[in-house]
């Protein structure tokens, strides 16, 4: 087998267990945040999950559509996440894959069932039991427009991606660099692919 299907195997394999935590713990947060309010401020709730789901989308087209060039004169200037840019430019592929299928997958699953119970608690609160008219009326309107500001935001989210990749992935550089130097956290490792890097040339 090639190394290059291993790799993108493992990278497979990965993606689906931090995607299947990563959706359970969603759930879980969305679910108790929602049963304890009223259906106005869980309509704000779908309406913020709807908006993350658009924000992770532009920023994985924009890590494709970014070219490495602008941020390398960055980092020669040393400015601050210039060389997290690189490396987020550098591995677009898995990135884009995690912000577009991995986030912004799960908060169209997550706005999906959130608008449901919103639905639900708004139908209950009308007078109207489940499976009621006003309930399907309701419940198709809502999920109409939930659907409606899922598609445009990411058209307009898609087209400010390629417009303006360079400041975007320039800014999600930014935070890595916070990430890494005041909460120690660090999202790329380069150091261990040098390290590869120069063990497969002594090998050879």
């Amino acid at each position: 087998m090639k190394e290059s299907v291993k790799q993108s195997l493992q990278w497979s394999w990965m993606i689906a267990v931090i995607t299947l935590v990563l959706a359970a713990i969603f759930a879980i947060i969305s679910t108790l945040v929602l049963s304890g309010v009223v259906w106005a401020v869980g309509m704000m709730m779908v309406f913020i999950i709807v908006l993350i789901g658009v924000i992770f989308d532009t920023i994985g087209v924009a890590a494709t559509a970014a070219n490495e060039k602008p941020f390398h004169a960055m980092a020669a200037e040393r400015l601050a996440g210039a060389k997290q840019a690189v490396h987020i430019t550098r591995n677009a592929d898995k990135f884009a894959n995690f912000c577009n299928d991995v986030i912004g997958d799960i908060a169209g699953v997550i706005s999906g069932t959130a608008s449901a119970y919103v639905v639900l608690q708004l139908s209950f609160q009308l007078g109207y039991g489940e499976g009621s008219n006003v309930q399907f009326i309701t419940n198709v309107i809502f999920t109409s427009v939930v659907a409606a500001l899922t598609v445009g935001g990411k058209s307009v989210g898609k087209t400010l991606a390629i417009e303006y990749s360079t400041p975007i992935i320039y800014q999600v550089g930014r935070l890595f660099y916070f990430l890494e130097v005041k909460l120690n956290i660090t999202i790329f490792n380069p150091k261990k692919r040098k390290k590869k890097g120069k063990k497969k040339n002594k090998r050879k």
